[in-house]
């Protein structure tokens, strides 16, 4: 046999195991096709997926549906035991704005929560109301007497409530100071509103 010879058969004889080869591997993908079953298929869906943003936790409640303040005011409960720092937070709105409209009262107790939630301050109610030299009221580390008996009290201890819930807001919102409309101690602080008597900073 020639060489030519010999090299066409040799040609040949490659094309051919080719040729086999991949008859082969297209009949066994067809065989594994053919045996798998519909659970076994892979399919690719695209859906939307809502996951929860994570809790805020100084995010404020919802604010109340009531119509007004004066509303809301009147719908809260001022009857039962009030815990102490609930007691310090509705004197200090007792005797800082009592005579003052219920915006003005509210602004006051909002302050107090304010500073109690700040870190700069306090983390109590009491501990911001009775925080040496900040309430002129305080006196020797004491609250005066309170008229429990009283319309003001009463607006006081609604107020309180309404102030530490975040249930309505705040004229003078955060507002970490405040002082009489009077007087002018200089404060380079940003004033934020004055409502009535008082003028509000943070």
């Amino acid at each position: 046999m020639s060489t030519e010879g010999s090299g066409a058969f040799a040609q040949e004889t490659i094309q051919t195991l080719i040729d086999q080869s991949l008859e082969t591997q297209a009949a066994t993908l067809d065989e594994e096709a053919v045996s798998q079953s519909p659970a076994e298929t892979i399919r690719m869906e695209a859906r939307a997926v809502v996951q929860p943003l994570p809790a805020d936790e100084k995010a404020e409640p919802p604010l109340s549906e009531a119509g007004s303040l004066a509303e809301l005011v009147s719908g809260t409960p001022t009857d039962g035991e009030m815990s102490k720092d609930m007691r310090c937070l509705a004197g200090a709105i007792y005797f800082e704005s009592k005579g003052e409209p219920l915006a003005g009262q509210l602004a006051v107790g909002r302050v107090i929560v304010n500073r109690a939630k700040s870190g700069r301050f306090p983390a109590t109610y009491c501990g911001v109301v009775y925080q040496p030299s900040q309430f002129s009221f305080v006196r020797g580390g004491q609250m005066p007497a309170i008229k429990t008996g009283s319309i003001a009290w009463r607006e006081a201890r609604a107020i309180a409530q309404i102030a530490h819930d975040g249930s309505w807001e705040s004229p003078a919102k955060g507002a970490l100071f405040f002082h009489a409309r009077h007087v002018s101690p200089g404060w380079r602080l940003t004033r934020v509103a004055q409502v009535e008597n008082h003028v509000f900073y943070r």
